[in-house]
């Protein structure tokens, strides 16, 4: 549709008494039959899709207001609004509102009957209009009272609103004003604070644009001074005319523009300051009065938008280096108004609103204001900074990127942004708290685009790592250069407690770009610095980091702590921390507890071989006692990788505590088959196998050879004649021709009994479970499911001396598992 006059936006009444936009399409009346009578539709202009659909009751009251919006309540506290491109559709839909009602078009509001009762309806509707009292002085607590007695009824409301109206009665309440207060009539002025008073609760357009002109204006204010509940009268008039100035400073031509700005100030000043705040009861009767101030905001803006003169004037001298500075503040706090005012625009209008702005140099100009020196200055283009950041983060990164090419990186405007979070003076850093925001806004992958020529985040990311981050970080680095940090008053902590939340954020959802970053910058050892802060937040913060590194269970991350040894300081603090149990005792076992739920072998094994001692005697949780567990079962794993057989052999119950042996075709199909299995992968290349097997196993291999050096190189051989004893964790997996697979010794003892090189069972070297290697490879043990044909072998008494308190043997199950 391309008809105009029927362009419509939709709104509704949000619970903060605030219009929500949504969306824009074309309205039209019909007959619906669902709803069993003549509705309002609107469709999207977008995709057609329907907006609203909405029965024209026969007592709903719809109200024309400003002559391009109508007005209802579809429910108790649901109101909608439409609001028109042009004066002419919105009469033609009014039109069809008084039809369904049969109302006269020429009203603005059409009459609400649904909360009388058939005889108060049947009285008033039989009754002729209400007749007001002369407008005198001694009538006007009669007056006071008529107004009084009509707000509860919804058709009497509308009477007095009526005949308020048509006799011009509020300018005749006005003069008896000027009266009252030339006689200091205290008695006659507190009657007419309640009357204006109750005429703002009837909530009606048409009286709201006579109290709201220029010459009423400021008597209704003066009315609304005069509280009976107050000992003394407000000053509003006074600080209206000589404290608030209207400072223009750009010049406005339009005197209709002029006229409006001035008027929706004094409005909201109303709303805000003069009226009392409304009851629950009342609060719905001041819907009008909140749309009033609403729309007008939308107008202002609307006209200056278009006003190219004055918004290419506003940025010139925003960004001539000869305007004074008062001058500036004063063009920067209108700046921050004009944007404020933005937001009652609908999406496409505020689209276009900040392509006017960015086409005319916003950016460029904030990065000019923000190397001032003017506090206040500054302070207001942050406000506007975030704005543009908030409504559209792509045009900023995208500008920082192009200035990137021309500038040097300390007078990027993202890194200005960074130096005034880091200055900020504030005790509190309320402007720090503000910039942090703003700035995790900037580097949220989740509101960056992804086009088919490029990846925003793959762009801005490479760049913030290079130009910026290391501005972020400097005061963490500055401050961690010891044991302990620097300086450790209370601003310095909440700063670095900001930063802090901001690497953090990084850390989940930056991946390889802050990975990078950390372990070639060592950032995490120098966050472990402030676990020695004065300041427990700040050391939980730095607590948290390390905790969202631990949770993303990465390798890489892990080498890194334990080659650095990074749990020293936590469990320094946790030591520190005693036996009071707190927010620190809890946040460190509950990192401990991850580790060991998530069973993370590489940091078990490091946890328990350095810090074990220091940790042994916590028993009033089981965490630390849970860790040596995992670490005792992983270490025996790590020793027989054959062990899960034994185990899976047991639950099936045919384990005999005797000595026994495999049969020849048996134990080569162990030699071809089990080995496989056990890594869990199917055959691959020797330098795959040997790849992941050293991956796994690397960290723990370098810990183990560090601590028990000796131990490491008595027991160099894989597999043992001692089922108690250890085996090396460093080995590699290789395959030989064909499909069999062997387990070689890092070691050079690779010709020892009992070593892959010869194919023995797990039995003692020279026993009976040694086989000869020309054995046949073929195997004939399977059946169903089940092992069958195991051979047993008289008990061996060389194998029960060395093995007491162990089984015999191993027996093995072909889906034993390979567990690191």
């Amino acid at each position: 549709m391309t008809d105009t006059r029927r362009r419509v936006k939709v709104y509704t009444l949000n619970e903060d008494r605030q219009w929500d936009d949504r969306g824009t399409g074309h309205v039209s009346s019909g007959y619906v039959e669902r709803l069993k009578g003549m509705s309002l539709l609107v469709r999207a202009e977008s995709d057609g899709s329907l907006l609203l659909e909405s029965k024209i009751n026969p007592n709903t009251a719809y109200q024309k207001q400003q002559d391009t919006l109508i007005v209802w309540s579809e429910a108790e506290n649901y109101d909608l609004a439409l609001s028109f491109q042009e004066k002419a559709g919105c009469d033609e839909i009014w039109e069809k509102i008084c039809q369904v009602q049969g109302k006269d078009p020429s009203v603005d509001i059409t009459q609400d009957l649904v909360d009388e009762s058939e005889e108060e309806r049947f009285d008033d509707m039989s009754s002729p209009g209400l007749e007001l009292p002369s407008c005198e002085l001694s009538r006007l607590e009669e007056i006071a009272e008529l107004v009084a007695s009509s707000l509860p009824s919804p058709l009497r409301r509308e009477k007095l609103a009526l005949a308020l109206e048509n006799e011009g009665y509020i300018k005749k309440l006005l003069e008896l004003f000027h009266v009252c207060e030339d006689l200091e009539n205290i008695e006659g002025l507190h009657h007419l604070y309640e009357i204006i008073k109750g005429i703002f609760l009837l909530n009606r357009t048409a009286l709201f644009e006579v109290m709201f002109s220029e010459e009423c204006i400021m008597d209704v204010i003066g009315c609304l001074e005069y509280d009976p509940a107050l000992s003394q009268p407000r000053k509003h008039r006074e600080f209206l005319t000589k404290t608030a100035k209207f400072k223009e400073v750009i010049p406005i031509s339009d005197p209709e523009l002029k006229q409006k700005i001035h008027q929706t100030y004094r409005v909201q000043y109303i709303q805000d300051m003069v009226l009392p705040t409304p009851s629950v009861f009342e609060e719905n009767m001041l819907s009008t009065l909140h749309s009033f101030i609403f729309f007008n905001k939308v107008e202002i803006v609307g006209m200056l938008q278009e006003d190219e003169k004055f918004l290419t004037d506003l940025f010139a001298q925003l960004t001539d280096e000869a305007t004074d500075e008062e001058k500036r503040q004063e063009l920067v706090n209108f700046l921050k108004e004009f944007c404020a005012f933005s937001q009652t625009l609908q999406p496409q209008n505020r689209d276009a609103f900040f392509k006017t702005l960015s086409n005319m140099g916003i950016l460029p100009a904030l990065e000019v204001i923000l190397g001032m020196d003017d506090t206040q200055v500054r302070s207001a283009a942050t406000d506007i900074f975030s704005y543009l950041v908030e409504y559209n983060p792509s045009m900023v990164r995208e500008f920082v990127m192009q200035e990137a090419q021309q500038n040097d990186d300390d007078i990027l405007l993202i890194n200005l942004i960074i130096e005034h979070m880091i200055c900020d003076t504030d005790p509190e850093l309320g402007g720090a708290v503000q910039l942090m925001g703003l700035l995790r806004t900037l580097v949220d992958p989740e509101n960056m685009l992804a086009t088919a020529n490029k990846t925003e985040k793959t762009e801005f990311l490479g760049f913030f790592y290079k130009h910026c981050m290391h501005v972020l970080t400097a005061p963490l680095l500055a401050n961690t250069t010891e044991d302990k940090p620097s300086k450790d008053d209370f601003q310095t902590a909440q700063l670095l407690a900001l930063v802090l939340e901001l690497l953090t954020f990084c850390v989940e959802h930056h991946t390889y770009h802050i990975k990078n970053y950390i372990i070639n910058k060592d950032i995490l050892r120098r966050v472990l610095v402030l676990m020695a802060s004065k300041h427990a937040f700040l050391a939980l913060c730095a607590l948290r980091f390390k905790r969202k590194i631990i949770g993303l269970k990465d390798e890489f991350y892990n080498r890194y702590i334990m080659k650095s040894f990074l749990f020293e300081p936590v469990v320094k603090a946790f030591l520190n921390n005693g036996s009071r149990y707190n927010l620190m005792n809890s946040a460190i076992i509950e990192m401990f507890e991850f580790i060991r739920v998530e069973d993370i072998k590489s940091l078990t094994a490091h946890v328990i071989e350095n810090y074990w001692k220091a940790l042994e005697d916590v028993d009033y949780v089981q965490t630390f006692k849970g860790l040596k567990l995992r670490f005792e079962q992983q270490r025996e794993r790590q020793d027989n990788p054959k062990l899960d057989s034994m185990r899976s052999i047991l639950r099936n119950h045919r384990y005999r505590r005797d000595a026994r042996t495999l049969e020849d075709e048996e134990e080569m199909w162990f030699n071809t088959d089990e080995d496989d299995m056990e890594d869990g992968e199917a055959v691959v290349s020797p330098s795959d196998k040997t790849k992941n097997d050293d991956d796994i196993m690397d960290p723990i291999s370098k810990f183990m050879e560090r601590k028990k050096l000796k131990e490491s190189e008595e027991k160099e051989v894989l597999l043992k004649t001692n089922l108690s004893g250890r085996q090396s964790p460093s080995f590699k997996l290789s395959l030989s021709s064909g499909t069999k697979t062997s387990l070689t010794s890092q070691s050079p003892a690779t010709n020892l009994p009992g070593s892959p090189g010869s194919p023995g069972s797990p039995g003692s070297p020279g026993s009976p479970g040694s086989v000869p290697k020309s054995a046949s490879q073929t195997a004939a043990i399977t059946t169903k499911g089940g092992l069958v044909g195991l051979v047993d072998y008289p008990d061996d008494d060389e194998d029960d001396d060395e093995d007491e308190d162990k089984e015999d043997t191993q027996p093995l199950s072909k889906k034993a598992k390979f567990e690191s």
